[in-house]
């Protein structure tokens, strides 16, 4: 019996590539090990989108190469959005000669094929454009699927992207957008209830875009809409939201559909509509302000969450100072906040006016300063009411269950509670977690 140890980097997309992934491999035999020094097969799917993680692929993979001397039938693969980047690819076949397979992200599907030559010797680097397609077959869209959580499973809608942001490589790596059409969905959503599955969360790079490539006459609030009728099925979540493609029918989605959950992820990327209009985001400061306005109008208590860019080159002062007054208005309940990573390939990397990094350093502990005490005041308005849970887990202690604003509790409980809803009140609260008492 062989075993493999894989092991992913960046964003739920390339979360479910991995569980593609798995089925694959555990389809022709393999088991999986959380021990690298076990496998016989050690492969990183990889994220391109920031710097860091890129730094941490060529660190690993480098040590790597003991164990391939030790062993020289290990076979080492490097898949995903790193590979799809021709300089990037250039940069791996030259610093990491013991890499036996590379491929990226429109070619999956060949990795029965890809292995077996790779165990035979070759050293195989296979990397497919975008649009490019086994003859006779345009989108493979019926790869086995391994999840590791029987409870909650991630749910493909939209491949792609094609917003070019001048920051982002993902429309590059990831190609065009391509929905997948509704029949196959509600299909996946089916198979995972008749297993005991209790909450999808339908993912895209932009899922508001979703339906827009079909012929036929769909769109994301119409596939919600479909979805939630499924019995058995508690909870529906999505992510990622555009604000630039956020309409008033999915707005009333998420106002009347009892299942889709009250949590909405809404990347703004910065408060300035100057520095907005450079990332080509497609909305200003206003636009923002207003639909936030909308959507909580029509969902009272919404959590919101949002990704904030600092540093981004050009960024001044006041379109610094722009940023946290956004914050402060709309006061989100998180936000994901990055320093800003120029991507090779992207308009923004060739923008003159870079910032520099201590500078970038000390705006974002600030901003991160703001938007935790914003978060705290956000958990401490929970403590005393009751909150619907779906029980995750076990951790020590106790359970861990989910809100419906995605919000994680920990609550006392048997085992036997695990995969149930039930109400609990909140007792306690911190920045990052809350307790409750099953009620």
């Amino acid at each position: 019996m062989k075993r493999f140890y894989l092991k992913t980097m960046g964003c739920q997309m390339n979360d479910h590539d991995s569980e593609v992934i798995t089925g694959i491999l555990l389809s022709l035999g393999y088991q999986p090990t959380e021990e690298v020094d076990e496998a016989d097969l050690i492969l990183y799917n990889t994220c391109c989108v920031r710097e860091n993680p890129e730094r941490k692929v060529y660190g690993h993979i480098t040590a790597f190469r003991r164990l391939k001397e030790k062993n020289p039938e290990l076979i080492i693969g490097i898949c995903g959005c790193m590979p799809q980047q021709k300089q990037e690819l250039q940069k791996m076949l030259k610093r990491l000669p013991h890499v036996d397979l590379i491929f990226g992200t429109h070619n999956i599907h060949r990795l029965p094929e890809l292995l077996d030559r790779a165990i035979s010797g070759e050293r195989v680097v296979e990397i497919w454009e975008e649009g490019q397609y086994d003859e006779g077959q345009d989108f493979r869209d019926d790869l086995p699927v391994q999840r590791n959580d029987g409870l909650k499973a991630f749910v493909n809608v939209i491949y792609g992207c094609t917003n070019f942001c001048t920051y982002c490589i993902v429309p590059y790596v990831r190609g065009k957008e391509h929905s997948r059409t509704p029949d196959r969905i509600r299909e996946d959503v089916l198979g995972l209830v008749a297993h005991g599955y209790k909450e999808i969360t339908l993912l895209g790079q932009n899922v508001n875009a979703y339906g827009k490539d079909l012929s036929e006459d769909t769109s994301f609030s119409a596939l919600l809409t479909d979805l939630n009728s499924i019995d058995g099925l508690d909870r529906i979540r999505f992510t990622t939201s555009h604000p630039r493609d956020m309409g008033s029918d999915l707005v009333a989605a998420l106002a009347q559909l009892e299942k889709v959950c009250e949590h909405l992820h809404l990347p703004v990327q910065a408060g300035s509509s100057r520095l907005l209009k450079r990332m080509n985001r497609g909305y200003t400061r206003e636009y923002y302000l207003k639909l936030v306005e909308q959507v909580r109008k029509a969902v009272p208590g919404i959590s919101l969450t949002t990704d904030l860019i600092v540093g981004f080159p050009g960024e001044t002062d006041q379109d610094f100072q722009e940023t946290l007054s956004l914050v402060k208005e709309v006061g989100f309940d998180s936000a994901f906040t990055f320093i800003y990573s120029p991507r090779e390939g992207t308009p923004a990397a060739r923008f003159p006016d870079q910032i520099p990094e201590e500078l970038k350093k000390e705006r974002i502990y600030e901003l991160i300063e703001v938007q935790n005490k914003i978060s705290d005041i956000h958990m401490q308005r929970l403590v005393g009411t009751k909150q619907e849970l779906l029980i995750e887990g076990r951790s020590k202690g106790g359970l861990i269950g989910r809100t419906r604003t995605n919000r994680q509790v920990h609550v006392g409980g048997s085992d036997d509670l695990v995969g149930s809803l039930v109400w609990a009140e909140i007792t306690e609260a911190s920045t990052w977690s809350l307790q409750g008492r099953i009620q």
